[in-house]
């Protein structure tokens, strides 16, 4: 998958690398403030009881 989108990108190696960081980032950035908040709200990982 990786070798897929770094042929996909344009440009010489180092515009590649810029894009493929920035996606990366952004992959990243989504996870912690949408995907991470909603799964911990979803199924109450902090909710823990210890009897």
């Amino acid at each position: 998958m990786y070798a897929w989108v770094w042929r996909h990108l344009p440009g010489p190696w180092p515009v590649r690398l810029l894009i493929y960081l920035a996606i990366i980032l952004g992959i990243i950035a989504a996870l912690f403030f949408w995907v991470f908040p909603w799964v911990e709200e979803t199924f109450g990982i902090n909710r823990v009881t210890v009897d």
